[in-house]
């Protein structure tokens, strides 16, 4: 490792215990006005990212292009007939898959998406609503 190779790694480390404001602080001294976030943890990490891309080069676009297609998730598509369902405050929602969209408590919708919305009154991935996709209901209310 060379000292430049250690400074960063330093600076790196002292991101660690940075409160929001120093971090926004730190973002004007380097870059000028900071990015409008309330997440400390994204920040930082932002603000690392930039610090290594400036040391040791970015991406190559192939390497870009790889990382976002393996970080795409998979969704099969449902097949007509097929069911889904979900406990929601205490209650059984059940969708049934239709040829072209689903079919929930006698209505049409054109997509999960627009169920889940229905069903809890705010925007939702509806393939992450009814457990379809990662990250999904755990935590939902």
């Amino acid at each position: 490792m060379t000292t430049a190779d250690d400074e960063l790694e330093a600076f790196l480390t002292s991101l660690e215990t940075m409160p929001l404001a120093a971090l926004r602080v730190e973002w004007r001294t380097r870059w000028g006005p900071p990015p409008a976030l309330r997440s400390s943890r994204l920040v930082r990490h932002l603000i690392a990212w930039r610090m290594q891309v400036a040391a040791y080069a970015d991406l190559t676009s192939d390497d870009r292009r790889r990382l976002k297609s393996a970080s795409l998730p998979t969704l099969q598509a449902l097949k007509a007939g097929s069911r889904v369902a979900r406990e929601y405050l205490g209650v059984i929602h059940e969708v049934v898959a239709e040829p072209d969209g689903f079919r929930y408590r006698e209505r049409h919708y054109r997509s999960l998406s627009a169920i889940a919305r229905e069903i809890t009154g705010v925007r939702w991935n509806g393939p992450r609503f009814f457990g379809l996709r990662a990250g999904g209901t755990h935590g939902a209310r």
